[in-house]
């Protein structure tokens, strides 16, 4: 899954919430997108999980501002 976070300051360092992340979810890739503080992640854990990471990781997201994003999978890779 695809998941969005918008912030209202400076983007956080996005290394920091991946090693977190990852500790969960070896394969979950985290980037920021250009020009905006907003995080990109895709992870296997739900929103809610996805929050309480990052908030441990010392950037605290409530779930309410984590946005799924619809899948852009198409399907053909995995048979």
């Amino acid at each position: 899954m695809e998941f969005h976070i918008k912030f209202a300051g400076p983007a956080p360092n996005a290394g920091v919430i991946e090693n977190a992340i990852r500790a969960v979810d070896p394969s979950a890739l985290v980037d920021i997108e250009p020009g905006a503080a907003t995080l990109r992640i895709a992870t296997t854990v739900d929103a809610a999980e996805l929050a309480a990471l990052i908030s441990h990781s010392g950037h605290v997201v409530a779930p309410s501002q984590v946005t799924r994003i619809a899948s852009i999978c198409c399907g053909g890779c995995s048979g």
